[in-house]
């Protein structure tokens, strides 16, 4: 059945089309779009979606496309670390408002513009730094490791908001006798029961210590 709310056809574009598939996407799970009901959406009939892109695969790299293009791009000038740590940060958030693109960031055979732009501009900015082609990728491939599998394992973790986090430590406990993984308890007792704990917090932990080793490599002899 056709969404009420969708968008009259004559405003219809490429850029509509990849913003309602996402939208699709962050609400229900990229396995349950399809192109009858991304058209239902958009208020046209599937096969008119054909106008717009070429098969489900170009749905997909436009899509993918879309949220690098949500990432910040480092400055042509500045500290290299800082935009290092800015970019990861702001590629987090990003994954974050859309789950589902998790683990298919760099899986695009044919990567569109946004795609190639981030990454060119991330190695420039590497480059401009001082670093050599081949410690630009260490780096860059050390930091997206970190980024992507840092959002996987968040993703995936029992509970969703920071307030559930008490009652989902304290269920796993219930069903272990006192003393019997003394080292578990200590950390749940006293950190992950701790107000304020917030796992989302031990990504920038993580990234601050790659971004120091990047920095001895870069100043090895």
């Amino acid at each position: 059945m056709i969404d009420p709310g969708a968008q009259p056809r004559s405003r219809l574009n490429r850029q509509r089309v990849l913003e309602a598939a996402i939208a699709l996407a962050d609400a229900h799970g990229i396995e349950s779009l399809t192109m009858r009901k991304l058209g239902d959406k958009l208020g046209i009939e599937a096969m008119s979606l054909y106008n717009h892109v070429a098969n489900k695969n170009d749905l997909m790299d436009g899509m993918i496309d879309t949220v690098f293009g949500e990432i910040d791009l480092p400055a042509d000038e500045g500290d290299w670390r800082t935009a290092m740590r800015r970019r990861a940060i702001s590629a987090r958030v990003a994954l974050s408002r859309h789950p589902w693109a998790i683990g298919r960031m760099e899986s695009r055979a044919t990567p569109g513009p946004a795609t190639l732009r981030h990454h060119d501009a991330v190695i420039g900015m590497l480059r401009r730094a001082g670093f050599s082609i081949v410690l630009a990728a260490h780096a860059l491939s050390a930091l997206d490791s970190y980024i992507y599998g840092f959002a996987l394992q968040e993703k995936n973790l029992p509970f969703h908001a920071t307030e559930k986090t008490a009652q989902v430590t304290q269920a796993i406990m219930a069903r272990f006798t006192s003393g019997e993984y003394p080292h578990l308890t200590e950390m749940a007792v006293e950190h992950v029961l701790q107000p304020g704990y917030d796992y989302g917090e031990e990504f920038t932990f993580g990234l601050d210590l790659i971004l120091d080793g990047l920095d001895k490599a870069l100043h090895a002899p």
